[in-house]
């Protein structure tokens, strides 16, 4: 799951050079549905959406699925994808201040020193000595990847606290589908099947990006989420945006510069002392007085690359 999405940052780059970004995440979105509808049909697992299911399947399918994929793929017509999954990937950083103010979760000394120094590798790869203030374009997309991290991480405060009736996995395809929808509607106003150009590489790019970056990944992250430890699927998680730096730099010659490795060293960091800070928190609040904490039935998954 790593390795695909993480070498799916560049593909999507390639693939911007064919089709127009709303459009793009549509169609990855809808082949990604059938896929996992297909997977359940098989199965004898398909089933609707319960009206308990109904609020989840709405802020995954928007929040954490149309918004972040239409968004990022805005964001990678200006942006270099190294830069890239490395900023979609700040969502924990964001949501940890968050949970604080909205949820009343405690900010263990581990988290706030994850959350500080994730925030300074975000602000490193701002610096005013590493970043071109001067064009516009570079800023709007940057923008829009931070706008996408935020989305994904509304959502998953909304996941924690909405129980939900059916499976992740029985539920994922229904959100696929809002996802692709949502995102087909604002590509047929604005965007036009004219400007798609058909070639042998599309067709490469729309085989990966729907069943496996999209129907495959998002049932491998369910199962990584429900068989390993949480801390162990988080901190795996974060092989992610290390990835698509990789294959970015290798695969489209982006260059691996100081601020970039820099700012990728302490997001990645910070992020893990935020797991490593709920994880310490949960060992320590279990206990005879300790009161249960009781969480809906629901997993959060990584940003969908």
């Amino acid at each position: 799951m790593i390795l695909f999405w993480g070498a799916n940052w560049p593909i999507m780059k390639v693939g911007l050079d064919y089709i127009p970004p709303l459009m793009f995440g549509a169609a990855r979105m809808g082949i990604g549905a059938l896929v996992v509808f297909a997977i359940l049909a098989a199965s004898g697992r398909l089933a609707l959406p319960t009206k308990t299911d109904l609020r989840i399947v709405l802020s995954e399918g928007l929040l954490h699925m149309a918004a972040p994929i239409g968004l990022m793929n805005l964001a990678l017509l200006h942006v270099e994808a190294g830069r890239s999954a490395i900023l979609s990937f700040t969502t924990p950083l964001w949501i940890a201040p968050v949970a604080v103010l909205l949820l009343g979760e405690r900010l263990s000394p581990l988290k706030l020193l994850g959350l500080l120094i994730g925030l300074s590798g975000v602000g490193t790869l701002f610096s005013p000595f590493g970043f071109d203030w001067s064009s516009p374009d570079i800023v709007v997309g940057n923008a829009l990847l931070m706008l996408a991290a935020l989305t994904w991480a509304i959502a998953i405060l909304v996941a924690r606290t909405q129980g939900v009736v059916r499976t992740p996995l029985q539920l994922t395809p229904w959100q696929l589908l809002l996802s692709a929808i949502a995102l087909a509607i604002p590509a047929g106003i604005y965007e036009s099947v004219e400007d798609v150009q058909w070639s042998y590489e599309l067709c490469l790019v729309m085989a990966f990006n729907g069943p496996i970056a999209s129907g495959f990944c998002f049932w491998a992250a369910l199962v990584v989420s429900r068989e390993l430890p949480s801390i162990t699927a988080s901190m795996g998680f974060l092989g992610v945006p290390v990835a698509g730096v990789l294959f970015s730099s290798a695969f489209l010659g982006e260059a691996l510069t100081p601020a970039l490795v820099a700012g990728l060293v302490f997001i990645v960091g910070g992020i893990a002392l935020v797991n490593l800070g709920d994880a310490y928190a949960a060992r320590t609040s279990i206990g005879p007085l300790a009161a249960p904490l009781r969480r809906p039935r629901i997993e959060a998954r990584p940003p969908s690359s």
